[in-house]
Parts: structure tokens; C-alpha cells; sequence
């Protein structure tokens, strides 16, 4: 068996279906099996087995159970595709060892993937990725005896768990929900109902080539949710994407919200509406004006690599109120340190029954300063990233769109950080053959320069 096609990106091993088969598959499940066997000393115990809305899940979930049952493990499977963050939450719901989902998550519908979750529900940090990545093609100890597989429901613990963090009542709150046909159908929307609000839904039917598009919550990807929103038919919109561990908001004034102006409004509620306190974590590609909203109340914020597994990690090491990351996964203290687009969704809504998103906008844009951000790829095959970022290390430029470079960070990639507070992010994607082009100003314009100006330093160097 190849394994050199299996490798562990920023968040699991993702790969179009010719070559995520079947048989690379379990070659995972015993590698994860060896993996617990040899951290528990030989115990093995409960591993919770998710999978997405995609055609291929369910039949690779359970081969992966099979693998994990051979090895002496009890397999939980939920009883219908199920979000990954209500998989993450069951790992530390139920005591289990660990938990492996089946999903590529905003990835187009002939891709498919795997991610191992450990035991305290949080994303799996590289000693134990490179461990599972170590044991592939081994085979864990032979078991006393073979373990047994069940279907169980996970959401409505889940779900109590969510209404109990959230502790509020949405009644009066018409919500517009977008599934994309993905997970968070039946999730998402029954959470809200549940909560009082009267939830107006849009793709929530089973659909796994996710009509025909790909299943990211993106401004050009919810058109309809945004018109419905606009029209006053709805006093706020949430999406999510195919494994709703990502939110969006959309609101009747502002439109479609990413990542950074939806971590700028939690954060926000937890701070003056909860009166909470704590730090923010946020990515090095996420918005400095968190940094500005916690310096207003005499917090801080933490920057990290790309990648939730650093966002969680140092959200545990700061005793973080909130983390998140421009792409839309964020969490909250109080839940599990893994991107939850359904909790999250619920707890938008209670800040909206507060003060009105666009209000609250408003008044953050008043109070903390404007942004504007946007974010570009550039192809660039994998084995060529490295090359590509030596490259740049030797080629940073003292101006930027006719903006003197300040200073350089390169705690993920290089971020150039400009003399009027502007930013320019380079970095290669963990998931996709890509560079990835970042920048933030204080309007589009800005930010427009400064990305062409970044695109046009990559592809000097891209093959």
C-alpha cells in the first residue's frame, strides 16, 4: 500500500476521491488504533466515528469502524451525517479515546477527508499527527477481544449542552439559515427553533454534490440567503459550511460578513453584553481590530500560525474568552476548543436580540476604526511551497503599494506589516496547492493595492 499519499495538513488529510480510497483509509484507522493503543499503555476504550453529507462518508465511516472494532475499539457512529464539531463535543461528552470525522469540510463534492480528534475535543497539535503519520502501515496489537459498533444520537446531548452555553432566548428573531445541503442542516436550524427564533431555511434538504457548487459560505455563495436578508425577510442570516464548523452572518445593511467582522462581534457580545473578560486569540491572518477591541477594555490579543490547532492551543494557554480566524471558525470559553458553526450560530443570534448586528458594527466601527480585508490564492504546486517561501525570505520589499514596510513577522509565512497600519500576508495553504495572498486597510481600495501588490511578489517566484 502507498502511503505516501496519506499526509496530515493543517486540519486532517484531504484528497480528491481517486486517490482517498478506501484502502488508504483503514491504513488510517489502524495507524489512529496503534496510536491510542500505545498512548493508553494498551487500553483501548470508546472512539467516536463522524462523517459528513458527502456520498462517500457514511460507507468510509464505517470501514473505519470496522478497522477501529478489529483493533479492540468501540465504534460510536451517530445515526445520520452529523457536523464535526457535534462529533468533537461527543469525544468529551461520552469520555472516549479520541474521535475521527469524515469530511473535507468546504472542499468541492469529488473531494473527501479524515481528522483525528483527541481526547479533550480540541484539534490534534503535530506530535500527535506525526505519530498517527509515523504508524501508517502498522497494524496495533491484536485485541483480547474484537470491539463492538453502535449508532447513537448525538445531537440532542449536544444540543443541550448548546442552549445551556447560549442562555438565551431568540424569540422575535426571524433567522435565515443556509445549509449549502451540508451538516448543519437539522443542526443549525433545529438549535435556533429550539431557542425561540423563527428560522427560515434555505438548502437544507440532503444533496451531496451540495448543488453543484462547493460548500463555502462565501459572499458569492449564499446570493440567495443575502437577497432574502436584504429584502427585510429575515432580521439576520447564518450559513455554514459542509461540515458547519464555519459561520457566516449576513445583515440587512452590511450584507455578507466574513470571519474577521463575525469574530469582531462575538467578541464584542462576550465583552459587553455577557460582561465577560479575557483575551482574544486570533491567526496571523485575522484583524487587527480585535487587538484594538480588547486594548479598549484592558485585554489582549494572542496571534498565532494559521490553523484552528494553534488558535485552540493558545486559547488553553491564555484562558482565552473567544478565539477564531478570518476564514469563519471560531469557539468560545465554556465549549470545546474546536470551530463550532453551529453553536456559534446560536450565539450570534443572542447577541443580535441585544443590539442589532449592523448597530453593533457600527458602533465597533465608530469606537475601534474601519477595516477592510481580502484574501487571494495563487497556484503553486505543494513541493514547490518551500522553495517559494525561501524565495521571498530573501526578496522583502521596503514599500508595498507605495507603503513603507514597518516590519516583518513570520510566525506563519511573512506578513508585512505597513507604516499605516495596513498588513500584507504570504503564506502557502495547508489544504490546497496554493499561496495564499492576504491584506487588511481601512478601506477596499487600500486593501486592493496591497493585494494586487502581494500577488504580483508571489507569482515572481511560483512555478
Amino acid at each position: 500500500m502507498d502511503t505516501d499519499a496519506i499526509a496530515f495538513g493543517t486540519d486532517g488529510w484531504r484528497a480528491r476521491l481517486e486517490a482517498f480510497t478506501d484502502d488508504r483509509l483503514r491504513v488510517v484507522g489502524r495507524a489512529v488504533a496503534a496510536h491510542l493503543v500505545a498512548a493508553g499503555d494498551g487500553e483501548r476504550g470508546e472512539v467516536v466515528v463522524g462523517y459528513d453529507a458527502r456520498e462517500t462518508s457514511e460507507g468510509f465511516a464505517e470501514s473505519l469502524a470496522d478497522e477501529l472494532t478489529a483493533a479492540g475499539f468501540d465504534a460510536v457512529l451517530p445515526e445520520r451525517d452529523r457536523p464535526t464539531p457535534v462529533t468533537a463535543w461527543s469525544v468529551v461528552d461520552r469520555g472516549a479515546r479520541g474521535a475521527l470525522m469524515l469530511t473535507a469540510s468546504h472542499n468541492p463534492p469529488e473531494y473527501n477527508g479524515v481528522k483525528f480528534i483527541p481526547d479533550d475535543g480540541a484539534p490534534a497539535l503535530p506530535a500527535v499527527t506525526d505519530d498517527v503519520e509515523a504508524r501508517l502501515g502498522e497494524s496495533p496489537p491484536a485485541p483480547d477481544a474484537p470491539g463492538t459498533a453502535v449508532r447513537a444520537d448525538l445531537f440532542s446531548p449536544y444540543a443541550a449542552h448548546a442552549r445551556d452555553v447560549v442562555d438565551a432566548d431568540l424569540s422575535g428573531l426571524t433567522v435565515a439559515y443556509d445549509a449549502i445541503h451540508g451538516s448543519g442542516r437539522g443542526a443549525t436550524d433545529a438549535l435556533l427553533a429550539s431557542l425561540g427564533a423563527d428560522v427560515r431555511r434555505i438548502r437544507c434538504v440532503t444533496d451531496p454534490t451540495f448543488g453543484g457548487t462547493h460548500p463555502e459560505p462565501s459572499a458569492d455563495n449564499v446570493a440567495e440567503l443575502v437577497d432574502l436578508v436584504r429584502n427585510g425577510d429575515a432580521d439576520l442570516g447564518v450559513a455554514n459550511d459542509g461540515d458547519a464548523d464555519r459561520v457566516a452572518l449576513v445583515t440587512p445593511e452590511h450584507g455578507h460578513l466574513g470571519g474577521n467582522r463575525v469574530l469582531a462581534v462575538l467578541y464584542d457580545h462576550l465583552l459587553e453584553d455577557r460582561d465577560e473578560s479575557g483575551p482574544v486569540v486570533r491567526s496571523v491572518s485575522t484583524t487587527f481590530l480585535l487587538d484594538r477591541i480588547a486594548a479598549a477594555h484592558g485585554e489582549r490579543a494572542v496571534e498565532t500560525p494559521v490553523g484552528f490547532k494553534w488558535v485552540a492551543d493558545a486559547m488553553a494557554d491564555n484562558d482565552a474568552l473567544a478565539g477564531g480566524e478570518e476564514s469563519g471558525g471560531h469557539t468560545l470559553r465554556g465549549h470545546i476548543r474546536e470551530k463550532d458553526g453551529v453553536l456559534l450560530a446560536a450565539v450570534l443570534a443572542a447577541a443580535a436580540t441585544t443590539e442589532p448586528v449592523d448597530d453593533r458594527l457600527d458602533r465597533i466601527a465608530a469606537e475601534h476604526g474601519t477595516i477592510a480585508a481580502d484574501r487571494v490564492s495563487v497556484d503553486c504546486p505543494d513541493d514547490a511551497k518551500p522553495a517559494v517561501i525561501d524565495a521571498l525570505g530573501d526578496a522583502i520589499p521596503e514599500t508595498v503599494a507605495g507603503r513603507a514596510v514597518a516590519d516583518v513577522v513570520t510566525l506563519d509565512g511573512f506578513k508585512l506589516l505597513l507604516e499605516d497600519g495596513a498588513w500584507l500576508l504570504v503564506r502557502p495553504s495547508g489544504t490546497e496547492p496554493k499561496m495564499r495572498v492576504y491584506a487588511e486597510g481601512t478601506d477596499d481600495e487600500a486593501v486592493a493595492a496591497v493585494v494586487a501588490a502581494g500577488r504580483a511578489l508571489v507569482e515572481r517566484f511560483t512555478p
